[in-house]
């Protein structure tokens, strides 16, 4: 019978380290993809100092900033980079959890999920 392969320590830093490497690379592919359109559709325009123009309303929220980098909007692209940077080190506590899950180191399971509700009650909570 063929024993479940066990995640050891080396191999989850390895999986940890790519999912970090990849995240940033993907969230600055996705950054400077906007930031080039944004210069295609507004590199001529001439600035305004005397009015000032908030954040578009639809680039508050994580769906609404999704539905503007889909429909190729280069705000919504940038800010989408910017949420993927941000949540790339979300994504390694969660497959940091997962690691310790599988391992059954409960200690350190237990650390990374208080750190997992800290970060998701920060990232979601209303001002």
């Amino acid at each position: 019978m063929n024993q479940p392969q066990r995640l050891t320590d080396h191999s989850l830093e390895l999986m940890l380290g790519s999912l970090l490497r990849w995240g940033v690379i993907l969230s600055a592919v996705v950054v400077l993809a906007g930031g080039a359109l944004y210069l295609v559709q507004h590199g001529m325009d001439q600035p305004d100092y005397h009015n000032f123009h908030g954040t578009q309303s639809q680039l508050t929220s994580v769906t609404g900033t999704a539905r503007e980098a889909a429909a190729l909007h280069s705000r919504g692209m940038i800010q989408l980079g910017l949420l993927l940077l941000v949540l790339t080190p979300v994504a390694r506590v969660v497959l940091s959890a997962a690691g310790f899950l599988m391992e059954r180191d409960w200690m350190y399971l237990l650390i990374t999920l208080i750190v997992m509700a800290v970060l998701f009650y920060s990232l979601t909570r209303i001002h």
